[in-house]
C-alpha cells in the first residue's frame, strides 16, 4: 500500500509541475493578448479564452500520458489493457470499470482521480481569472462601442 501512495504522490507532483508550467505560460499569453487594444472586444475575449482553455487541455493530456506511462511501468492492469483509456477514466473520475487494476495497485485509480479533480479545479480557477482580468481590461479600455448588452 505504501508503494501505491509513493508512486501516486510522485506522479501527482510531476503533474502539478506540468500544470504549474502550463498555467504560467497560459497566463502570460492571456495577459499579453488580453491587454492589447482591440476594436472587436467580444472576438478578442473569445480568442483569449479559447487559447487559455486549449493550453490547459494540452496540460491535462500531458498529465494523462504521465499517468498512463506510470501504469505501464508498474504494470497496473492486465497485459493488453488500454492504459491511456484507463488513465482517462480514472483522471476524469468517469470510472467505467471495464478495466480494473491488478489487486496490488487498486488504490492507484482513486489517487489518479484525486489528482485529476485537483487539476481540473485549478484549470477552472485559471479560466475564471483570465476571463475576469480580460473583462476588467476591456471594460477599462477605450475600445469603441464596448458594451455587453
Amino acid at each position: 500500500m505504501l508503494l501505491q501512495f509513493l508512486v501516486g504522490t510522485l506522479v501527482s507532483v510531476i503533474n502539478i509541475g506540468i500544470h504549474a508550467l502550463v498555467t504560467v505560460v497560459a497566463v502570460w499569453i492571456a495577459r499579453s493578448a488580453g491587454l492589447r487594444k482591440t476594436e472587436w472586444p467580444r472576438s478578442h475575449l473569445m480568442g483569449v479564452m479559447m487559447a487559455t482553455a486549449t493550453a490547459l487541455m494540452v496540460a491535462h493530456l500531458l498529465e494523462l500520458f504521465v499517468w498512463a506511462w506510470m501504469y505501464h511501468i508498474v504494470q497496473v492492469a492486465a497485459a493488453g489493457s488500454d492504459l491511456l483509456y484507463f488513465a482517462f477514466v480514472n483522471y476524469t473520475t468517469l470510472g467505467y470499470g471495464d478495466i480494473t487494476p491488478v489487486q496490488q495497485w487498486r488504490l492507484i485509480g482513486p489517487l489518479t482521480a484525486m489528482n485529476g479533480v485537483l487539476l481540473f479545479g485549478w484549470s477552472a480557477a485559471v479560466l475564471f481569472e483570465v476571463l475576469r482580468k480580460t473583462l476588467d481590461h476591456l471594460a477599462g479600455s477605450k475600445a469603441a462601442g464596448f458594451t455587453w448588452q
